[in-house]
């Protein structure tokens, strides 16, 4: 997979907009030196290549009543492309986990899971995660606090 050529223009729109999705166009336009329509040209481009695949809010975990955060390491009985997939259909469906990643290493999958509290995360783990076919092993480490989160990857500085 190539990346896309990016200019200082681009990189630009992208920063601001992983800094303040709800930028207006306007502002943004005016923010990186460039009129509203070639600006919306590059944002369009931007989504069309795929660079920007969405515009979401940051929710406030702890606000919404989710008050442990948990990283989970699941091993299978067999790495089969099939065990492989039946995990990943499963697990995709379950709103507790927000992320889930394919690993090398000791476990095959990393998960970073929220619940309510402790109990929550024991209904979590008893009724979703242990009844999934194939899993082995399960290996949970709380959060204690998060530090920070980033909202995007680096971008490239170009031309």
């Amino acid at each position: 997979m190539t990346t896309p050529e990016l200019d200082k223009f681009d990189s630009k729109i992208l920063q601001l907009l992983a800094k303040d999705g709800r930028i207006s166009w306007r502002d943004l336009a005016e923010a990186i030196g460039l009129s509203l329509t070639p600006t919306l040209r590059r944002i369009r481009r931007l989504q069309d290549e795929g660079l920007i695949s969405g515009f979401s809010a940051r929710l406030d975990e702890q606000r919404l009543g989710v008050g442990i955060t948990m990283f989970v390491s699941v091993t299978l009985e067999r790495q089969t492309e099939e065990t492989l997939k039946v995990f990943e259909r499963r697990i995709v469906d379950v709103p507790e986990v927000m992320s889930c990643h394919l690993m090398t290493g000791q476990g095959d999958y990393l998960l970073r899971v929220v619940a309510a509290d402790l109990a929550s995360y024991q209904r979590f783990m008893l009724d979703i995660l242990t009844r999934i076919p194939g899993v082995a092993h399960i290996q949970s480490s709380l959060a204690i606090k998060p530090v920070f989160q980033r909202a995007a990857p680096p971008i490239p500085r170009m031309r």
